[in-house]
């Protein structure tokens, strides 16, 4: 299976460290240098490649997802901060046919930290005595707040029925790779679920997963798709 990968910061290189247990062979490697405004994605580049994955940054997935698309590659796309845009991406999904996976998260973990936020949305809806809020502390080097996998616990409470209100906090040092807590608060007693991941290579495995997974598929997807968890 022959892998191109598009951005080629921490998360690129760890894809790259991680690919052949995965069965890939590298194709390709673009980053700002040799892919600016999508310059880089040509069908000499892309032939023969199985599928692509994206750890670029928020402009310039909006730029390759279309290009990609142009040439029938399916695409993973880890980047996060685009979410303005996913109805336009999705459009040309459907359009074209290609297959994305896209995700705020690739832990397994997150995703199933996911459904259990959901499940806590759906127990807590009826006690209007708790509130409830998300925290998230990321790398300082890390751009978008609040992260894309606190925004997508903010959107799973809801799509859950929640209904109050959730506080959103972002706080951004050091070089955290990243905790999540959902939490409620009420007039006696607090409760908090947390996730923090200790090694990026996390992310890398679920997009190497997510990769290997969505060849031959068709439509737009998430990591609950991959997991199997939109099956339950």
């Amino acid at each position: 299976m022959r892998l191109l990968l598009i951005g080629y910061g921490r998360m690129g290189k760890l894809v790259d460290e991680l690919s052949k247990s995965y069965d890939f062979e590298v194709a390709g490697r673009l980053d700002i240098d040799n892919n600016r405004d999508g310059t880089g994605i040509t069908a000499e580049q892309v032939r023969n490649v199985d599928v692509a994955i994206d750890f670029s940054t928020a402009d310039a997935v909006v730029t390759n997802l279309p290009r990609l698309a142009e040439h029938g590659v399916n695409l993973v796309v880890g980047t996060t901060g685009w979410v303005a845009q996913e109805r336009a991406m999705r459009k040309v999904v459907t359009d074209t046919g290609i297959g994305v996976v896209a995700a705020a998260n690739f832990s397994l973990g997150v995703n199933l930290f996911l459904a259990l936020a959901a499940r806590a949305a759906r127990l807590f809806e009826p006690h209007e005595e708790f509130g409830a809020w998300i925290h998230e502390i990321h790398h300082a080097a890390k751009i978008d707040a609040p992260s894309g996998t606190a925004l997508a616990l903010q959107t799973e409470m809801v799509r859950n029925g929640y209904t109050h209100a959730i506080d959103m906090a972002s706080t951004r040092v050091g070089a955290a790779p990243g905790t999540h807590t959902v939490g409620v608060d009420g007039p006696s007693e607090t409760i908090a679920l947390t996730h923090t991941t200790r090694d990026r290579a996390t992310f890398a495995r679920g997009a190497l997963e997510a990769a290997r997974w969505v060849q031959g598929r068709h439509g737009w997807f998430s990591m609950r798709d991959v997991l199997g968890l939109n099956a339950d």
